[in-house]
């Protein structure tokens, strides 16, 4: 079934408009008609609903029924050390599958890639744009924040803020993310960190700080060394089943 955002007027009296770009989508490619039946996405809800009217290239959506809820009440933030070449947009595309509710790109010692100014400007537009088309496919709601690429040093108030910080680390030798996740197990609703290196890794230092300054966690994820956007997705899929977010 074809998946559409409705504006920001939201909906009133059962009634929605589609925004903009998803209008000219649903009339000139999709070439759907009065009748159709789409589905409808108006955070923090979804919805079936059916086209009423198309005049003056403005689609008005009539609300049939809402669907069930699929976002996760564990909220991922995914710390994504730079990567190179177009990975970080493969990674932002599985994360928002796989649940995330933010994804923030840090400038690690390791990072080979750097950014700023209107470049960072420019690939975080491109990266939010590929999470909107990801939660159209995955039948989420809500639209994961892409935010603009920082420095590690700057994040120690944002980690504080969160319930736990996880940093998988080739260099730890013990401890899991259900370790982590364990004493949290009655807890519904979590605001988790997951903190990944870049192709090159954590640096020593930073490990250090992340422990000793953030109160992060650093766990093992295996004897293998897994390469960084393979250490992403499988700690969030990790913390997603733990917390029974996965079926």
């Amino acid at each position: 079934m074809h998946r559409f955002f409705a504006d920001e007027r939201g909906i009133t009296d059962g009634t929605a408009y589609l925004n903009e770009e998803d209008a000219k989508h649903a009339l000139r490619v999709l070439r759907l008609e009065v009748g159709s039946i789409v589905e409808l996405v108006c955070a923090p809800s979804r919805y079936l609903a059916r086209i009423e009217s198309t005049e003056d290239g403005e689609v008005c959506m009539q609300i049939v029924e809402r669907l069930a809820d699929t976002e996760a009440g564990t909220q991922v933030t995914l710390y994504q050390g730079l990567p190179k070449a177009d990975k970080m947009e493969w990674i932002v595309q599985k994360s928002t599958e796989l649940g995330a509710a933010v994804i923030a790109p840090v400038a690690m010692m390791r990072s080979v890639v750097r950014l700023d100014g209107k470049d960072a400007a420019k690939k975080t537009e491109r990266w939010q744009k590929i999470a909107r088309e990801a939660v159209k496919q995955c039948a989420r709601v809500s639209v994961p924040e892409v935010r603009l690429p920082r420095k590690l040093s700057a994040m120690a108030e944002e980690f504080a803020a969160l319930d736990l910080l996880i940093v998988p680390w080739e260099d730890a030798r013990d401890g899991s993310i259900a370790d982590c996740l364990a004493p949290f197990a009655d807890k519904k609703e979590l605001k988790v960190g997951i903190l990944i290196g870049p192709e090159g890794g954590i640096a020593q230092e930073e490990a250090q700080w992340l422990s000793e300054q953030a109160g992060a966690k650093l766990v093992t994820l295996g004897a293998r060394i897994l390469r960084t956007e393979t250490a992403a997705l499988a700690s969030q899929a990790i913390v997603m089943a733990i917390r029974g977010e996965m079926g």
